[in-house]
């Protein structure tokens, strides 16, 4: 397999597992749903980015690398995931932060994903007002290098082909757990921020050749880069593993279920969290998977899916943020 030949650090559990959402189905009288478990990937409470994380650390740890640099917003699931994966591998971490969602009370500034990266032992560095996390994260690596360190850099959400590799791999899994519970899935549907998982599972759909429509639920509430991000991500990552051209058909991205913005709660998102948690006693994140989950259930209200498709939904974890935004589902 294409993808055996990269270095890759042991950090999930897996295969996660592929459930069917019996009770949620049922309710919206919709296609068969079912839900891919990385909210289970089992790093410091899990998430999507502990599969790129195998890659980016393998290939750290190739380059012989003593500290690993990444970037986010102050409840990035990416940078908890990123300190946790560091502290694993023997790595020492510096973590970027910027504030960049506008919310200012103590529970979202001081816990959720901050708190879990203070305990994980990394460095924190908070962007000036004004300052970009890639203008922070060069300062740093300079700082770094000055201390004697060799330091490797991790973009925002771990989103570039070394990265997309972890869903590549992803989509291998997925397609052997359809098959052995007789499954044909029809679409997946996801959500996309830096645009990594989804240019993975794309990339995963061709080395797999699978029939599955992949479909991205915008959550930064700015489609057009995203979209150039995803298939920059994908350009790159099917020149590394010799797949030739993509199908502009294979991308797909959905917009209108981000407002008011990155990272700001919506009354869909709400609903959908509360559902999910109701229904299925499984929680989603308020800025990643909720919204996604958004996405699909007014897509399947929408008849959007036919009643005999079966779609899969992949839970790409942040359960700790749910914590920052406690007073939201009071």
């Amino acid at each position: 397999m294409q993808l055996d030949q990269f270095p890759r650090f042991p950090l999930a559990h897996l295969p996660t597992p592929l459930e069917p959402l019996t009770r949620l189905q049922a309710a919206l009288g919709g296609p068969r749903l079912y839900i891919k478990r990385d909210d289970c990937t089992g790093l410091a409470t899990g998430g999507n980015k502990t599969r790129k994380l195998e890659f980016l650390i393998g290939d750290a740890l190739a380059q012989k690398a003593t500290t690993v640099i990444s970037e986010g917003g102050i409840q990035s699931n990416h940078v908890r995931q990123t300190a946790a994966a560091a502290a694993k591998a023997g790595l020492k971490c510096h973590l970027v932060l910027e504030r960049n969602v506008p919310i200012d009370r103590p529970v979202y500034t001081a816990g959720g994903n901050l708190l879990l990266d203070r305990l994980l032992g990394a460095t924190i560095h908070y962007c000036d007002p004004g300052e970009t996390r890639a203008t922070r994260s060069v300062k740093v690596m300079e700082e770094v290098r000055r201390a004697g360190e060799a330091p490797y850099y991790i973009p925002t959400g771990g989103s570039n082909a070394i990265g997309a590799r972890g869903y590549a791999a992803s989509m291998v899994e997925l397609e052997q757990q359809a098959g052995s519970q007789g499954l044909r899935i029809d679409h997946i549907v996801v959500a996309s921020g830096s645009g990594g998982t989804q240019a993975g599972l794309i990339l995963g759909k061709a080395v797999t050749q699978s029939k599955a429509t992949i479909i991205g639920i915008d959550v930064d509430h700015d489609p057009e880069p995203l979209m150039a991000a995803v298939r920059k991500i994908v350009q790159e990552g099917a020149a590394e593993l010799g797949l030739g051209k993509i199908a502009d058909e294979d991308f797909q991205l959905i917009p209108g279920y981000a407002a008011p913005g990155y990272g700001m709660p919506n009354a869909g998102m709400i609903e959908a969290v509360e559902l999910l948690a109701r229904l299925e006693g499984i929680l989603l994140d308020p800025v990643y998977a909720g919204k996604a989950m958004a996405g699909l259930i007014d897509m399947v209200r929408r008849g959007r899916f036919g009643s005999e498709e079966t779609v899969a939904f992949i839970h790409t974890g942040g359960t700790p943020a749910l914590f920052a935004y406690a007073d939201i589902f009071a």
